[in-house]
Protein backbone atom coordinates (compact mmCIF):
# COMPACT_ATOMS: atom_id res chain seq x y z
CA UNK A 1 0.00 0.00 0.00
CA UNK A 2 0.90 3.56 -0.95
CA UNK A 3 2.75 5.37 2.45
CA UNK A 4 0.43 7.97 2.12
CA UNK A 5 -2.48 5.64 2.32
CA UNK A 6 -1.65 4.14 5.24
CA UNK A 7 -0.99 7.41 6.64
CA UNK A 8 -4.25 8.49 5.64
CA UNK A 9 -6.06 5.65 7.52
CA UNK A 10 -4.37 6.19 10.47
CA UNK A 11 -4.99 9.81 10.59
CA UNK A 12 -8.68 8.66 9.88
CA UNK A 13 -8.76 6.29 12.66
CA UNK A 14 -8.76 9.41 15.03
CA UNK A 15 -11.68 11.01 13.29
CA UNK A 16 -13.31 8.15 13.00
CA UNK A 17 -13.37 8.01 16.99
CA UNK A 18 -14.37 11.83 17.29
CA UNK A 19 -17.32 11.74 15.00
CA UNK A 20 -18.66 7.76 16.51
CA UNK A 21 -18.60 8.57 20.05
CA UNK A 22 -20.94 11.86 19.24
CA UNK A 23 -23.58 9.13 18.48
CA UNK A 24 -22.65 6.14 20.08
CA UNK A 25 -24.02 7.07 23.77
CA UNK A 26 -27.58 8.15 22.38
CA UNK A 27 -29.24 4.69 21.84
CA UNK A 28 -27.72 3.90 25.33
CA UNK A 29 -29.36 6.32 27.39
CA UNK A 30 -32.00 4.96 29.10
CA UNK A 31 -30.10 1.57 30.38
CA UNK A 32 -27.26 4.16 31.89
CA UNK A 33 -29.76 5.94 33.57
CA UNK A 34 -31.32 2.81 34.94
CA UNK A 35 -28.08 1.46 36.19
CA UNK A 36 -26.37 5.15 37.10
CA UNK A 37 -29.95 6.19 38.76
CA UNK A 38 -29.47 9.39 36.78
CA UNK A 39 -31.71 12.29 36.52
CA UNK A 40 -33.35 13.22 32.80
CA UNK A 41 -31.09 16.81 33.32
CA UNK A 42 -27.71 14.82 34.39
CA UNK A 43 -28.23 12.73 30.81
CA UNK A 44 -28.88 15.79 29.11
CA UNK A 45 -25.19 16.96 30.10
CA UNK A 46 -23.78 13.20 29.43
CA UNK A 47 -24.36 14.07 25.78
CA UNK A 48 -23.73 18.02 25.87
CA UNK A 49 -20.68 17.69 27.77
CA UNK A 50 -18.29 15.92 24.52
CA UNK A 51 -19.77 18.31 22.01
CA UNK A 52 -19.15 21.34 24.34
CA UNK A 53 -15.24 20.35 25.31
CA UNK A 54 -15.23 19.31 21.95
CA UNK A 55 -16.16 22.63 20.51
CA UNK A 56 -14.23 24.66 23.35
CA UNK A 57 -11.15 23.28 22.17
CA UNK A 58 -10.77 22.70 18.80
CA UNK A 59 -9.10 25.95 17.66
CA UNK A 60 -6.38 25.64 20.70
CA UNK A 61 -5.85 21.59 19.42
CA UNK A 62 -4.91 23.37 16.20
CA UNK A 63 -2.60 25.84 17.64
CA UNK A 64 -1.06 23.29 19.46
CA UNK A 65 -0.46 21.58 16.64
CA UNK A 66 1.10 24.21 14.49
CA UNK A 67 3.61 24.73 17.45
CA UNK A 68 4.59 21.59 18.59
CA UNK A 69 3.93 18.98 16.07
CA UNK A 70 0.79 17.80 14.66
CA UNK A 71 1.71 14.34 15.03
CA UNK A 72 2.58 14.80 18.86
CA UNK A 73 -0.65 16.56 19.68
CA UNK A 74 -2.35 13.50 17.24
CA UNK A 75 -0.76 10.58 19.74
CA UNK A 76 -1.70 12.76 22.99
CA UNK A 77 -5.22 13.21 21.86
CA UNK A 78 -5.35 9.82 21.29
CA UNK A 79 -3.87 8.93 24.73
CA UNK A 80 -6.04 11.36 26.52
CA UNK A 81 -9.15 9.95 24.49
CA UNK A 82 -8.80 6.70 25.51
CA UNK A 83 -7.90 7.58 29.18
CA UNK A 84 -11.15 9.28 29.20
CA UNK A 85 -12.91 6.71 27.81
CA UNK A 86 -11.69 3.89 30.58
CA UNK A 87 -12.85 6.49 32.74
CA UNK A 88 -16.25 7.26 31.00
CA UNK A 89 -16.36 2.99 30.89
CA UNK A 90 -15.99 2.63 34.74
CA UNK A 91 -17.86 5.79 36.32
CA UNK A 92 -19.85 4.74 39.18
CA UNK A 93 -21.63 7.78 38.89
CA UNK A 94 -23.41 10.30 36.50
CA UNK A 95 -21.43 13.54 37.74
CA UNK A 96 -18.07 10.77 37.18
CA UNK A 97 -19.31 10.39 33.82
CA UNK A 98 -19.79 13.64 32.89
CA UNK A 99 -16.74 15.12 33.87
CA UNK A 100 -15.10 12.05 31.68
CA UNK A 101 -17.10 12.86 28.47
CA UNK A 102 -16.15 16.84 28.79
CA UNK A 103 -12.20 15.67 29.24
CA UNK A 104 -12.79 12.81 25.83
CA UNK A 105 -14.15 16.05 24.33
CA UNK A 106 -11.52 17.92 24.64
CA UNK A 107 -9.54 14.64 23.79
CA UNK A 108 -10.76 14.07 20.74
CA UNK A 109 -10.56 18.35 20.29
CA UNK A 110 -6.67 17.38 19.94
CA UNK A 111 -6.79 15.14 17.41
CA UNK A 112 -9.68 16.49 15.21
CA UNK A 113 -7.41 19.89 13.88
CA UNK A 114 -4.23 17.13 12.93
CA UNK A 115 -6.43 15.11 10.46
CA UNK A 116 -7.08 18.04 8.16
CA UNK A 117 -4.13 19.76 8.65
CA UNK A 118 -2.02 16.59 7.73
CA UNK A 119 -4.29 15.65 4.80
CA UNK A 120 -3.50 19.37 3.67
CA UNK A 121 0.23 18.77 4.24
CA UNK A 122 0.63 15.05 2.96
CA UNK A 123 -1.26 15.53 -0.10
CA UNK A 124 -0.31 19.07 -1.77
CA UNK A 125 -1.69 17.56 -5.17
CA UNK A 126 -5.33 18.97 -6.23
CA UNK A 127 -6.33 15.24 -7.66
CA UNK A 128 -4.89 13.49 -4.42
CA UNK A 129 -5.68 15.51 -1.96
CA UNK A 130 -9.60 15.53 -3.51
CA UNK A 131 -9.69 11.78 -3.48
CA UNK A 132 -8.03 12.15 0.64
CA UNK A 133 -10.82 14.31 1.32
CA UNK A 134 -13.26 11.66 -0.41
CA UNK A 135 -12.17 9.35 2.31
CA UNK A 136 -12.42 11.80 4.92
CA UNK A 137 -16.31 12.22 4.20
CA UNK A 138 -16.65 8.45 4.26
CA UNK A 139 -15.16 8.21 7.86
CA UNK A 140 -17.49 10.52 9.02
CA UNK A 141 -20.70 8.81 7.42
CA UNK A 142 -19.09 5.73 8.71
CA UNK A 143 -18.43 7.00 12.43
CA UNK A 144 -22.21 8.60 12.18
CA UNK A 145 -23.51 5.07 11.64
CA UNK A 146 -21.01 2.84 13.69
CA UNK A 147 -22.10 4.68 16.24
CA UNK A 148 -25.25 4.55 16.62
CA UNK A 149 -25.22 0.90 15.19
CA UNK A 150 -22.65 -0.09 18.44
CA UNK A 151 -24.18 1.86 20.69
CA UNK A 152 -27.55 -0.40 20.61
CA UNK A 153 -25.68 -3.21 19.89
CA UNK A 154 -23.74 -3.04 23.03
CA UNK A 155 -26.54 -2.08 25.08
CA UNK A 156 -28.23 -4.89 24.05
CA UNK A 157 -25.88 -7.60 25.34
CA UNK A 158 -26.75 -9.84 28.11
CA UNK A 159 -23.23 -11.43 28.75
CA UNK A 160 -22.33 -9.06 31.43
CA UNK A 161 -24.23 -6.79 33.47
CA UNK A 162 -24.32 -2.91 32.60
CA UNK A 163 -22.86 -4.11 29.25
CA UNK A 164 -23.14 -0.25 27.78
CA UNK A 165 -19.79 0.33 29.58
CA UNK A 166 -18.34 -1.43 26.45
CA UNK A 167 -19.59 1.88 24.21
CA UNK A 168 -16.60 3.38 25.86
CA UNK A 169 -14.19 0.29 26.72
CA UNK A 170 -14.48 -0.75 22.95
CA UNK A 171 -12.57 2.44 22.39
CA UNK A 172 -9.25 0.96 23.69
CA UNK A 173 -8.16 -1.23 21.21
CA UNK A 174 -8.88 0.90 18.15
CA UNK A 175 -6.74 3.77 20.15
CA UNK A 176 -3.77 1.32 21.02
CA UNK A 177 -3.78 0.28 17.58
CA UNK A 178 -3.67 3.89 16.28
CA UNK A 179 -0.64 4.92 18.63
CA UNK A 180 1.60 2.19 17.36
CA UNK A 181 0.79 2.54 13.87
CA UNK A 182 1.23 6.84 14.41
CA UNK A 183 4.18 6.01 16.05
CA UNK A 184 5.52 3.60 13.22
CA UNK A 185 4.72 5.70 10.04
CA UNK A 186 3.42 8.94 10.76
CA UNK A 187 6.29 11.89 10.44
CA UNK A 188 6.54 15.29 12.45
CA UNK A 189 5.02 18.55 10.98
CA UNK A 190 4.87 21.73 12.25
CA UNK A 191 5.34 25.45 12.02
CA UNK A 192 9.30 26.17 12.45
CA UNK A 193 9.41 29.45 11.73
CA UNK A 194 7.79 30.49 14.73
CA UNK A 195 9.90 29.93 18.38
CA UNK A 196 7.64 32.17 20.62
CA UNK A 197 5.65 30.36 23.75
CA UNK A 198 2.12 28.99 23.46
CA UNK A 199 -0.21 32.27 24.15
CA UNK A 200 -1.96 29.94 27.43
CA UNK A 201 -3.74 33.21 28.47
CA UNK A 202 -5.56 33.43 25.15
CA UNK A 203 -6.40 29.41 25.62
CA UNK A 204 -8.09 30.39 28.76
CA UNK A 205 -10.27 33.08 27.50
CA UNK A 206 -11.05 31.45 24.24
CA UNK A 207 -11.61 28.52 25.78
CA UNK A 208 -13.95 30.80 28.31
CA UNK A 209 -15.79 32.13 25.67
CA UNK A 210 -16.48 28.75 23.74
CA UNK A 211 -17.54 26.83 26.55
CA UNK A 212 -20.34 29.45 27.63
CA UNK A 213 -21.46 29.60 24.29
CA UNK A 214 -21.91 26.39 23.53
CA UNK A 215 -23.03 25.28 27.19
CA UNK A 216 -25.99 28.29 26.61
CA UNK A 217 -26.95 27.27 23.16
CA UNK A 218 -27.11 23.36 24.73
CA UNK A 219 -29.35 24.58 27.82
CA UNK A 220 -31.32 26.61 24.99
CA UNK A 221 -31.95 23.18 23.24
CA UNK A 222 -32.53 21.15 26.27
CA UNK A 223 -34.69 23.75 28.59
CA UNK A 224 -36.04 26.51 25.95
CA UNK A 225 -34.97 29.94 25.26
CA UNK A 226 -34.72 30.86 29.27
CA UNK A 227 -32.98 34.53 30.89
CA UNK A 228 -29.94 32.45 32.33
CA UNK A 229 -29.05 31.11 28.94
CA UNK A 230 -29.71 34.68 27.25
CA UNK A 231 -27.09 36.19 30.07
CA UNK A 232 -24.80 33.16 29.67
CA UNK A 233 -24.91 34.25 25.45
CA UNK A 234 -24.30 37.94 25.66
CA UNK A 235 -21.34 36.43 28.26
CA UNK A 236 -20.06 34.58 26.36
CA UNK A 237 -19.63 37.07 23.50
CA UNK A 238 -18.89 39.85 25.48
CA UNK A 239 -15.48 37.39 26.48
CA UNK A 240 -14.96 36.84 22.93
CA UNK A 241 -14.90 39.81 21.65
CA UNK A 242 -12.49 40.61 24.66
CA UNK A 243 -10.87 37.84 23.27
CA UNK A 244 -10.46 39.19 19.53
CA UNK A 245 -9.55 42.73 20.64
CA UNK A 246 -6.12 40.99 22.97
CA UNK A 247 -5.33 38.49 19.73
CA UNK A 248 -5.37 41.40 17.59
CA UNK A 249 -3.34 43.50 20.09
CA UNK A 250 -0.87 40.50 20.44
CA UNK A 251 0.15 40.21 16.76
CA UNK A 252 0.60 44.02 16.04
CA UNK A 253 3.29 43.41 19.06
CA UNK A 254 4.56 40.26 17.43
CA UNK A 255 3.60 37.88 20.89
CA UNK A 256 2.29 34.76 20.53
CA UNK A 257 -1.02 34.16 19.87
CA UNK A 258 -3.98 31.62 18.94
CA UNK A 259 -5.59 32.30 15.73
CA UNK A 260 -3.90 34.04 13.43
CA UNK A 261 -6.27 36.48 11.71
CA UNK A 262 -4.78 36.77 8.27
CA UNK A 263 -6.68 33.48 7.92
CA UNK A 264 -9.53 35.50 7.07
CA UNK A 265 -7.76 37.88 4.64
CA UNK A 266 -8.41 34.46 2.41
CA UNK A 267 -11.50 34.73 0.54
CA UNK A 268 -11.56 30.92 0.24
CA UNK A 269 -11.16 30.47 3.73
CA UNK A 270 -14.40 32.49 4.37
CA UNK A 271 -16.37 31.28 1.87
CA UNK A 272 -15.46 27.92 3.20
CA UNK A 273 -16.65 28.72 6.60
CA UNK A 274 -19.59 30.51 5.46
CA UNK A 275 -20.65 27.44 3.57
CA UNK A 276 -19.52 24.88 6.07
CA UNK A 277 -21.61 26.68 8.93
CA UNK A 278 -24.95 27.38 6.73
CA UNK A 279 -24.88 23.48 5.69
CA UNK A 280 -24.50 22.23 9.29
CA UNK A 281 -27.14 24.56 10.41
CA UNK A 282 -29.13 22.84 7.99
CA UNK A 283 -27.96 18.88 8.60
CA UNK A 284 -28.16 18.60 12.42
CA UNK A 285 -31.21 20.53 12.69
CA UNK A 286 -32.76 18.13 10.28
CA UNK A 287 -31.76 14.95 11.72
CA UNK A 288 -33.48 16.65 15.18
CA UNK A 289 -36.29 17.52 13.35
CA UNK A 290 -36.93 14.40 11.47
CA UNK A 291 -36.79 12.24 14.67
CA UNK A 292 -39.01 13.59 16.72
CA UNK A 293 -41.71 13.92 12.75
CA UNK A 294 -41.24 10.53 12.45
CA UNK A 295 -41.70 9.32 15.88
CA UNK A 296 -44.00 11.71 17.43
CA UNK A 297 -46.10 13.19 14.29
CA UNK A 298 -46.18 9.89 12.13
CA UNK A 299 -45.90 7.51 14.82
CA UNK A 300 -43.00 5.59 13.67
CA UNK A 301 -41.11 3.69 16.14
CA UNK A 302 -38.00 3.93 17.45
CA UNK A 303 -36.45 0.99 16.17
CA UNK A 304 -38.50 1.59 12.52
CA UNK A 305 -37.27 5.34 12.93
CA UNK A 306 -33.34 3.87 13.01
CA UNK A 307 -33.50 1.70 9.79
CA UNK A 308 -34.85 4.47 7.52
CA UNK A 309 -31.78 6.69 9.21
CA UNK A 310 -29.26 4.04 8.38
CA UNK A 311 -30.23 4.53 4.48
CA UNK A 312 -29.46 8.01 4.89
CA UNK A 313 -26.01 6.86 6.02
CA UNK A 314 -25.73 4.18 3.33
CA UNK A 315 -26.18 6.81 0.77
CA UNK A 316 -23.41 9.32 2.43
CA UNK A 317 -21.14 6.63 2.30
CA UNK A 318 -21.73 6.13 -1.32
CA UNK A 319 -21.60 9.27 -2.23
CA UNK A 320 -18.55 9.95 -0.51
CA UNK A 321 -17.10 7.03 -2.69
CA UNK A 322 -17.77 8.05 -5.43
CA UNK A 323 -17.51 12.10 -5.16
CA UNK A 324 -13.42 12.54 -5.64
CA UNK A 325 -13.86 11.29 -9.14
CA UNK A 326 -16.97 12.97 -9.96
CA UNK A 327 -15.33 16.74 -8.32
CA UNK A 328 -12.19 15.99 -10.11
CA UNK A 329 -14.16 15.56 -13.29
CA UNK A 330 -17.07 18.13 -12.94
CA UNK A 331 -15.96 21.07 -10.00
CA UNK A 332 -18.35 22.98 -9.21
CA UNK A 333 -21.37 21.38 -11.05
CA UNK A 334 -20.98 18.24 -9.07
CA UNK A 335 -21.57 20.54 -5.88
CA UNK A 336 -24.26 22.30 -7.36
CA UNK A 337 -25.83 19.08 -8.24
CA UNK A 338 -25.63 18.03 -5.00
CA UNK A 339 -27.26 20.68 -3.36
CA UNK A 340 -30.35 20.69 -5.85
CA UNK A 341 -30.57 17.51 -5.36
CA UNK A 342 -30.40 18.06 -1.25
CA UNK A 343 -33.64 20.56 -2.14
CA UNK A 344 -35.26 18.68 -4.46
CA UNK A 345 -35.81 15.48 -1.92
CA UNK A 346 -36.83 18.09 1.07
CA UNK A 347 -39.32 19.88 -1.20
CA UNK A 348 -40.79 16.09 -1.79
CA UNK A 349 -40.80 15.09 1.91
CA UNK A 350 -43.30 18.42 2.36
CA UNK A 351 -45.39 17.08 0.14
CA UNK A 352 -45.23 13.09 0.67
CA UNK A 353 -44.33 12.51 4.13
CA UNK A 354 -47.63 11.10 5.87
CA UNK A 355 -48.81 8.08 8.27
CA UNK A 356 -49.66 6.90 4.80
CA UNK A 357 -46.72 7.02 3.12
CA UNK A 358 -45.27 3.64 2.59
CA UNK A 359 -41.81 2.47 3.74
CA UNK A 360 -39.62 2.04 0.78
CA UNK A 361 -40.36 5.95 0.11
CA UNK A 362 -39.36 7.28 3.13
CA UNK A 363 -36.09 5.11 3.15
CA UNK A 364 -35.76 6.12 -0.81
CA UNK A 365 -36.24 9.82 -0.14
CA UNK A 366 -33.57 9.32 2.60
CA UNK A 367 -30.83 7.60 0.80
CA UNK A 368 -31.19 9.99 -2.12
CA UNK A 369 -30.92 12.86 0.87
CA UNK A 370 -27.14 11.26 1.56
CA UNK A 371 -26.50 11.17 -1.48
CA UNK A 372 -26.62 14.99 -2.11
CA UNK A 373 -25.06 15.31 2.17
CA UNK A 374 -21.99 13.08 1.19
CA UNK A 375 -21.06 14.89 -1.85
CA UNK A 376 -21.04 17.99 -0.49
CA UNK A 377 -18.86 17.27 2.68
CA UNK A 378 -15.80 16.31 1.34
CA UNK A 379 -15.55 19.51 -0.66
CA UNK A 380 -15.98 22.25 2.25
CA UNK A 381 -13.07 21.46 3.82
CA UNK A 382 -11.07 21.41 0.94
CA UNK A 383 -12.39 24.97 0.00
CA UNK A 384 -11.45 26.48 2.90
CA UNK A 385 -8.02 25.21 3.42
CA UNK A 386 -6.97 25.18 -0.25
CA UNK A 387 -4.53 27.84 -1.06
CA UNK A 388 -3.41 28.55 3.05
CA UNK A 389 0.18 28.18 3.43
CA UNK A 390 1.25 24.98 5.52
CA UNK A 391 2.20 27.25 8.83
CA UNK A 392 -1.70 28.01 8.91
CA UNK A 393 -2.66 24.63 8.54
CA UNK A 394 -3.63 23.44 12.14
CA UNK A 395 -4.93 26.65 13.39
CA UNK A 396 -7.12 26.89 9.67
CA UNK A 397 -8.70 23.58 10.62
CA UNK A 398 -9.47 24.46 14.33
CA UNK A 399 -11.05 27.69 13.25
CA UNK A 400 -13.16 25.29 10.72
CA UNK A 401 -13.92 22.59 13.20
CA UNK A 402 -15.44 25.18 15.39
CA UNK A 403 -17.45 26.96 13.39
CA UNK A 404 -18.64 22.98 12.34
CA UNK A 405 -19.72 22.53 15.79
CA UNK A 406 -21.25 25.64 16.58
CA UNK A 407 -23.71 25.63 13.57
CA UNK A 408 -24.63 22.11 14.59
CA UNK A 409 -25.88 23.48 18.11
CA UNK A 410 -27.10 26.67 16.40
CA UNK A 411 -29.18 25.04 13.58
CA UNK A 412 -31.13 22.53 16.22
CA UNK A 413 -32.01 25.82 18.83
CA UNK A 414 -32.83 28.29 16.02
CA UNK A 415 -34.76 25.55 13.56
CA UNK A 416 -36.15 23.82 17.00
CA UNK A 417 -37.87 26.98 18.18
CA UNK A 418 -39.87 27.25 14.71
CA UNK A 419 -40.88 24.10 14.85
CA UNK A 420 -42.00 23.95 18.24
CA UNK A 421 -43.42 27.06 17.29
CA UNK A 422 -45.76 25.91 14.64
CA UNK A 423 -46.56 22.88 16.20
CA UNK A 424 -48.38 24.59 19.13
CA UNK A 425 -49.82 22.83 22.78
CA UNK A 426 -51.72 20.30 21.55
CA UNK A 427 -50.46 19.33 18.14
CA UNK A 428 -52.14 17.30 15.37
CA UNK A 429 -50.63 15.71 12.98
CA UNK A 430 -51.60 18.33 10.78
CA UNK A 431 -49.73 20.70 13.23
CA UNK A 432 -46.92 18.35 12.91
CA UNK A 433 -46.57 18.35 9.11
CA UNK A 434 -46.47 22.36 9.07
CA UNK A 435 -43.98 22.47 11.71
CA UNK A 436 -41.84 20.11 9.55
CA UNK A 437 -42.36 21.90 6.35
CA UNK A 438 -41.59 24.95 8.30
CA UNK A 439 -38.16 23.89 9.35
CA UNK A 440 -37.50 22.27 6.11
CA UNK A 441 -38.24 25.89 4.40
CA UNK A 442 -35.56 27.11 6.47
CA UNK A 443 -33.14 24.51 5.97
CA UNK A 444 -33.32 25.28 2.02
CA UNK A 445 -32.76 28.68 2.81
CA UNK A 446 -29.84 27.32 4.58
CA UNK A 447 -28.86 25.68 1.09
CA UNK A 448 -29.31 28.30 -0.88
CA UNK A 449 -26.44 30.20 1.53
CA UNK A 450 -24.14 27.08 0.65
CA UNK A 451 -25.27 27.11 -3.00
CA UNK A 452 -24.19 31.07 -2.88
CA UNK A 453 -20.82 30.52 -1.44
CA UNK A 454 -19.88 27.67 -3.63
CA UNK A 455 -20.55 30.15 -6.45
CA UNK A 456 -18.28 32.34 -5.61
CA UNK A 457 -15.35 30.52 -5.04
CA UNK A 458 -12.63 30.34 -7.40
CA UNK A 459 -12.97 28.20 -10.37
CA UNK A 460 -9.67 27.02 -9.75
CA UNK A 461 -10.56 24.96 -6.69
CA UNK A 462 -12.62 22.72 -7.31
CA UNK A 463 -12.58 21.72 -11.53
CA UNK A 464 -9.62 19.61 -12.61
CA UNK A 465 -6.59 21.55 -14.04
CA UNK A 466 -3.86 23.13 -12.37
CA UNK A 467 -4.08 25.00 -9.12
CA UNK A 468 -3.05 28.70 -8.72
CA UNK A 469 -0.72 30.01 -5.74
CA UNK A 470 -3.50 31.93 -4.20
CA UNK A 471 -2.54 35.19 -2.08
CA UNK A 472 -4.36 37.16 0.65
Amino acid sequence: MNSKNLKLMVILSGQLLTIMDIFIINVSIPSIQRDLHASHGEMQLMIASYLIGFASFLITGGRLGDMYGRKKIFMIGLVFFMLSSVACGVSSGAALLVISRFIQGISAALMSPQVLSMIQILFAGHEERTKAMGWYGITIGLGTILGQFLGGYFSSMTLIEESWRLIFLINIPVCLLALWFSNAILTESKTNAEKSTFDFFGVIILASGLFCFTYALTLSEHQGIQIGSIVLLIFSIVILLFFVAIQKMRLKRGKSYLIDFTLFSYKNFNLGILAVSFFFIMLDSYFYILSLFFQDGLQIGSLNAGEIIVFQGVGFILASLFSAKFILRYGKKFLVTGLVLIMTVLILQILLFDRETPFFILCLLLFFHGLGVGSIIPSLATIALSGLPQKLAGNASGVYNTFQQVAAILGIIVVGSVFYYFLGLKPSLQDYHAAFSAALVINMVCLFMVLFSILKVSESILPSGKRKTFQP
